[in-house]
Order: structure tokens, then sequence, then C-alpha cells
């Protein structure tokens, strides 16, 4: 009952839809000319062969699952679907040949319909957790094979569904198979009834080192002003914390250059405009850093760049209480990780990072000081400490090529 009046309401919602659609655009958080995509309507024909359909929600889950692309080829087609514009842009720069991308419809029955009609895929491989309950119901409608890869569940999460256990067993059980992140999301599956559910492993420890342009590498190293650190993946509320923490460290090092790296590029200017009285460059506009200040890295793609340039990184999404962001591209390219306590999203990693003594954690701009100040006056220190958060996540396996493997013998 309660899935069919999910379908109902996905129909009366459409208009209201369409309008949150036409916001977003204006917000810059559509691609207008790609907004059909979105009602389920493509202009790329479907590809000759099977189709294996993965959906990820964003650029983290997108960057997760690019090596299970790259094991498929020569074995299946694929198509990617995610919802954001910078997991777009993200796919149009990495996807091999043998992939394509297009924006997920929003659960609505005849836009789901629409996009269903044209794909037909072979199978439908959802990436960690986001489940829309109409779309899963049209795929089992029309006996398209499912499964759940990377799945993250909390614990907050869990109780929410043992609110609506039937529910929970319509959503969950049709999944064919089931490859959690951990032992605590297969513990939290489990306790809403799927018992079947394999741990290989998170692919976010297993995915490829993030890239980085050698000349664009070289071109900086020459330009930026030292001493240096680095402030990545940060959102709002988070940037007035670091430009806190930087002022702070101006009374000890005159010269200090802190850059950041907005987990939104285009909110460079937004960040730039709480920088009252400092010297601020934006990348965007080609700005050069001025020993001091404040370098604005607000482009897209080049996080494995400014990774590379700084000895140790603050890694955001973890002081303002959303659970973190991934602390393993820093420490796989041998860079010791600060962190605030909120890193819920990555525990497993932040345990390993602890173990390894290489993650220094932090709850305000006077302690995200003192921690940039101790490294930077030890920078032995932080190298040895960037060389065991890389010896944490040595040692990757096939992970992607197992799950390649799972998927094309479970559902083809």
């Amino acid at each position: 009952m309660l899935m069919g009046l999910y379908g109902a309401a996905g129909r009366l919602a459409s208009p209201g839809l369409r309008l949150m659609l036409a916001r977003r655009r204006q917000a810059g958080k559509e691609v207008p000319a790609r907004l059909g995509e979105r009602y389920g309507i493509t202009p790329l024909p479907r590809p000759a062969g099977r189709l294996v359909w993965l959906h990820a929600a964003s650029v983290g889950e997108t960057l997760s699952v690019l090596p299970v692309i790259a094991a498929l080829a020569g074995r299946a087609e694929v198509l990617l679907t995610t919802g954001t514009v910078t997991s777009a842009q993200l796919a149009g720069e990495r996807l091999p040949g043998h992939a394509r991308h297009q924006f997920a419809p929003l659960d609505v029955p005849r836009w789901v319909a629409r996009f269903l009609n044209h794909w037909k895929p072979d199978c439908a491989v959802f990436v960690e957790s986001e489940l829309w309950p109409g779309l899963l119901g049209a795929i089992d409608a029309r006996g398209i094979p499912r499964l759940l890869i990377n799945a993250r569940m909390s614990a907050a999460s869990t109780k929410r569904w043992k609110y609506l256990p039937g529910a929970a067993r319509r959503v969950l059980a049709g999944f064919r198979i089931i490859h959690a992140q951990s032992d605590a999301d297969a513990r939290n599956l489990a306790a809403l009834g799927m018992t079947d559910v394999q741990v290989w492993g998170n692919l976010k420890f297993h995915g490829p080192v993030l890239p980085a342009d050698d000349a664009a590498l070289a071109a900086l190293r020459a330009l930026l002003p030292t001493p240096l650190w680095l402030a990545a993946s940060t959102h709002a509320g988070e940037e007035e914390i670091v430009i806190a923490a930087h002022r702070l460290l101006l009374a000890a090092l005159p010269g200090v250059l802190t850059i950041i790296v907005p987990r939104h590029p285009a909110r460079g200017a937004a960040v730039a405009a709480l920088a009252d009285g400092l010297q601020v460059a934006l990348r965007s506009e080609n700005a050069a850093p001025a020993a001091g200040g404040l370098y604005i890295a607000d482009t897209l793609g080049e996080l494995g760049l400014f990774y590379r340039l700084a000895p140790f990184a603050f890694v955001g999404n973890s002081l303002v209480g959303f659970g973190g962001h991934n602390l393993i591209e820093p420490a796989r390219l041998g860079r010791a990780v600060i962190a605030g306590p909120h890193l819920e999203n990555f525990s497993e990693a932040a345990d390993a990072l602890r173990a390894a003594s290489a993650l220094r954690e932090v709850t305000d701009a006077a302690s995200l000081a003192a921690a940039v100040q101790d490294w930077l006056a030890d920078p032995a220190g932080a190298a040895a400490a960037g060389a065991t958060a890389a010896e944490a996540f040595a040692g990757v396996d096939d992970l992607p090529g197992r799950i390649a493997n799972l998927i094309l013998e479970t559902a083809l």
C-alpha cells in the first residue's frame, strides 16, 4: 500500500518537480541543455549488446565506481547515471569509451518508464545508498536484476527504516546481491532482514589515485609561496573556520599561504568574500597567490594536484557535522590528514589513520591552527606521518575486478 501511495505521490508531484528543476537550473545545479534527461529523455542511442547500468549519486560515488566500469571493458557496455553537475563533469572527463553518462530521471513513474523503455538495461547496479522506491519498483516490474554495491547503511538510517519494515523489505530484498562497505554496514542491513550480505571491502579504499596534470603541477610549484597548507573539500561554515585559523597562523608565520579547495567550485567567489582584509587569489581567474594570503582553488578535478603540492591536508565536511569526505585520497598520496570530529562516513579510514598516527583531529579554528603550525614546524614529522598514512592503505587488491565479475555472473 505504501509503495502504491508513493507512486501516486510521484505522479501528483511532477508539476512541483518541474518547478524545482527550473529553479535548480537557474541556480546552476542543472545543465540547461540536458534538463530533459531528468524527465527520462536522452539523445544518446542504446548501444548494442549487454548493457550494465550503474547509478552513483554524486562525485564520491562516481570516483569509487570508475575502476569497476574500467573492469567491465570488453565484456559489457555501461550506462552511468548521476544526479549532480559536478559528477556529470567528472564523468565527461573520466569515463572510458565503452561507457556513457546520463543524468538520472527523477522518481516520477512516467519519467522512469521513459528512461527504462529507452535504455532497456540488462541489470541495474546501485552504488552506496541512493535508493528510490518508484524506480526500484519499475525495475522489478520489468524483471531487470538489481544489485547494491558498496552499500552504506548508517545506524540513523536503520532506525528510520525500522519504522517502515514492509517498505524496507520491498526496497532491499529485491537486490540479488548486496555488497556492503564494512562490517558495521552489514550489521545494520542484517537488522533490516538482509542476511546474505557480502563484505569484501570499501571501493573508496580501492579507487585510482587522484590524477594531476604534470605541467600544471610544475607551474604551481614554481608559483606558490611557502610555507603552505591545504584545506580540501570544504563546505559553507567551514571556510570561516579555516580563514580564522589562517589569521591565527599569521602571527607566527606571516608568509603562510592557505589553499582552500571548496567542495563545490561555484562557491569560490563566496569563499573569497569571507576573507575581509586578506589577500585573496582565485584559481578560476588565473590570479597569482601572495605570501600570507589565501588561494581559492575553485576549479573542478584538480584536487589531486593540490594534494601533491601541500605537505598535509585538512579534509572538510568534518567540522560542520556532515560526516566527512574521503580521507583515503590524500593518504594514498602520502599526505597526513587533519579533520574535524564528524567522520561518520569514513570511520574505517579514520581508524586506520589513527592507528598509523597520521590523523590530527580538531574542533575549531584554534585547534586547527595549532595542528597546522605543528606540522609546518616539523616537516620531517609531517612527511613521516604521510608515509605511514600511505602504508595504511597499501596493498590494494582487485576489489573493482571482483565486483565487475559479480555483476556479470549474477545479473547477466
